[in-house]
């Protein structure tokens, strides 16, 4: 059996973390993507729990907005791409979203439908471009566009983006803080004084504890993986929130010489015992992993942990691991641990070279999903 687990206690406690590190910012919790592949429905009562809650979540489209709503989820909603039309800006009215306003056809669609003084669209993002270069407005533009919105009744929260803030040390870090820092003084100083700052992702939570603003928005470490590359999630004190698992669906002793896998791209040295797991890219295991890779046999008789080398190539629906330093005791429909604590997903993704938010995310609709009961 394929089986994504969901532990919403891990999440509680990684919120908590950001607000450690961030006592006194408001937090705009990212569950985007269906919360980075953690499902939005499994999240969003995490976030609430505890003395430590999130003050809102983020979003990417108007239908990941609609589904928290549908939830019940009643505090701030913040569409971080903004309304895609001036129909989608009309239904965020409708159901007290809040907005990204990036470009012009946003601000003028803003500025055309007003909303009413208690709703919380009348709250706008107005995102700067400070060198991520993707989506904002410029030096140039954006002053303009603060004060349009601040005439026609809008609160503003000016927010941005890093594009290295995951590398402490990147010099465009601190080119991106001073031009934040100093436009955020502008507009408190001509536009009005109660606009409201948001410049830290995850990353920037951990690297730049001095410039939290008003805002944070934490994404993936909310669900226990790393923001950078100098820190581990343990270092953090983060957990991980899933747990992705399969089982052994048959033993196979391998003679030396012998090949294993599509293109037998791994060739036994010795005689060695393999079990063939039911997991594969199909599932989302990437499909493309390194020699170091590894996986976790569970025995579940005395509650032991056997890291397992995956050899040859990962398959759409099976992998082949070593047990050959397992013990007897592990055999037909073992679990085996494919990220979870140990081996991180962290780990995982870099022996796939490529980043947690991507495996996490792609996971397919096949595994069974459960929650843990808190």
């Amino acid at each position: 059996m394929r089986t994504i687990t969901i532990n919403p206690a891990a999440i509680t406690h990684n919120v908590a973390q950001v607000k450690k590190l961030a006592p006194t910012a408001k937090v705009l919790a990212m569950v985007k993507a269906n919360a980075y592949g953690h499902g939005v429905a499994a999240v969003l009562p995490a976030l609430q729990q505890g003395e430590q809650q999130a003050d809102g979540i983020g979003v990417a489209t108007f239908m990941e907005a609609l589904e928290a709503r549908q939830l019940g989820w009643n505090k701030t909603i913040g569409l971080i791409e903004g309304a895609f039309t001036a129909d989608e800006w009309q239904l965020a009215i409708e159901h007290d979203i809040s907005c990204v306003i990036h470009h012009e056809p946003q601000l003028n669609w803003a500025l055309e439908n007003t909303p009413p003084i208690s709703s919380a669209t009348r709250v706008v993002w107005l995102k700067y471009n400070t060198g991520m270069n993707r989506l904002g407005f410029n030096d140039q533009t954006l002053i303009p566009a603060a004060k349009r919105l601040h005439k026609a009744g809008y609160q503003l929260i000016l927010t941005t983006h890093f594009a290295n803030a995951d590398d402490c040390a990147h010099p465009l870090n601190a080119i991106q803080i001073q031009r934040f820092n100093d436009m955020l003084q502008t507009l408190r100083e001509t536009v009005n004084s109660d606009v409201e700052g948001s410049l830290c992702n995850s990353a920037g939570i951990v690297n730049f504890p001095e410039h939290h603003h008003d805002w944070v928005r934490p994404g993936i470490m909310l669900y226990g993986s790393t923001p950078v590359t100098d820190k581990s999630a343990r270092d953090l004190d983060l957990q991980p929130a899933m747990e992705f698992s399969a089982q052994i669906i048959a033993l196979q002793p391998v003679n030396a010489g012998d090949g294993i896998g599509y293109g037998s791209r791994w060739t036994a040295m010795q005689d060695t015992k393999t079990a063939l797991v039911s997991i594969g890219y199909g599932d989302g295991y990437p499909r493309v992993v390194s020699a170091d890779a590894y996986v976790c046999v569970i025995d579940e008789t005395n509650n032991q942990s056997y890291p397992c080398a995956v050899i040859g190539r990962v398959a759409m629906d099976m992998i082949v691991i070593d047990v050959s330093a397992v013990p007897n005791s592990v055999a037909l429909n073992s679990k085996v641990l494919l990220w979870g604590d140990a081996p991180h997903v962290d780990e995982v993704a870099a022996h796939a070279e490529t980043i947690s938010y991507e495996l996490l995310c792609r996971l397919s609709a096949r595994p069974t999903r459960n929650i843990t009961e808190s």
